[in-house]
């Protein structure tokens, strides 16, 4: 009896230790579970963390991400509506919203969940593409002329888009968020992250981006040249009306002076008028006769005449 009692004591210790080892689950923040038996889910997920508990190795634990995860799809080469074929490179986030759904239709596994993602996103992206022009997939759905560059032509910058980028991304995100919650996936948000043109369109592009900045570029070289000419053709008239107003001031001062001389000449003459014939005379003597020069007068010349009234008596 003893050993029986001992026998039962020894299996209770045993089974309490394989319920504490394999009976309860630490459930962490930000994880997910779906408890298992023989491969079948038992209950509702549970999405609370913290201490669980389950049956010791009859019920296995499956943990899933409840935080945000990203999808990065391959670049694609696709057509547009106006048949000019660019490559896409498409990111979206997701997240599990319902893991005994994704337990069930994506295997709980990771790399499925990514290949159906695949699936449902690239497929409505080239729906998307297809039916809309390069000009919607190239531009932002922001996009005015307010926001371009000054000087550039309503012919060079083309037709407004009547969705742009942006729009499309959001009409993706609604079309395929439709499809993943059979999944128990929730699509968060869809972004368009690059946009690239095939080799033979991509030379076609270019050379119209620079033949476009070579006109602006000739455009606003003429009108600098314009305000370069007009600036010079300012500061000419400008100074030539300087010039012409020195001038005239000149002419005024010097017409004033001759005046005033002619004034001051006839007061002189006025008051001695033989003295100042004299003195004019000898001026025109000054002028006409130079240093080494011997004069002849004759006796009945004025100044011969006026030289001999102050000769001096002895």
């Amino acid at each position: 009896m003893k050993q029986i009692i001992q026998f039962f004591s020894v299996g209770l210790i045993l089974l309490a230790i394989t319920v504490i080892y394999d009976g309860f689950y630490i459930l962490e923040e930000g994880q997910q579970a779906v408890v298992t038996q023989f491969g079948a889910p038992v209950g509702d997920p549970v999405t609370d963390a913290g201490l669980h508990l389950k049956m010791p190795f009859i019920q296995q634990v499956n943990e899933f991400e409840k935080k945000i995860q990203i999808w990065d799809g391959e670049p694609n080469q696709i057509p547009t509506n106006d048949k000019t074929f660019v490559f896409l490179d498409i990111t979206a986030r997701w997240k599990i919203s319902d893991a005994l759904r994704y337990l069930q239709a994506a295997s709980g596994s990771e790399v499925r969940a990514q290949s159906l993602l695949d699936d449902i996103i690239g497929g409505t992206v080239r729906d998307m593409v297809n039916k809309n022009n390069l000009i919607e997939i190239i531009r932002s759905s922001d996009w005015s002329e307010d926001t371009m560059t000054p000087g550039i032509s309503n012919e060079a910058m083309g037709t407004r888009p009547v969705m742009g980028r942006d729009k499309i991304a959001d009409i993706i995100l609604e079309t395929a968020g439709r499809a993943t919650p059979q999944y128990g996936i929730e699509l968060v948000d869809v972004m368009i992250k690059r946009v690239n043109y095939i080799e033979s369109v991509r030379e076609r592009v270019y050379d119209r981006m620079i033949s476009e900045r070579q006109r602006i570029a000739a455009e606003k070289r003429s009108f600098g040249e314009g305000q370069k000419n007009e600036i010079l053709g300012t500061i000419e008239r400008e100074l030539k009306e300087i010039i012409s107003n020195a001038n005239r001031e000149a002419l005024i001062i010097r017409g004033n002076a001759d005046a005033e001389a002619t004034q001051i000449y006839g007061d002189a003459y006025s008051q001695n008028p033989d003295f100042y014939q004299f003195l004019k005379t000898l001026e025109s003597y000054d002028k006409v006769i130079g240093g080494n020069t011997n004069l002849v007068i004759s006796s009945d010349s004025d100044l011969y005449r006026y030289l001999k009234s102050v000769e001096p008596t002895k």
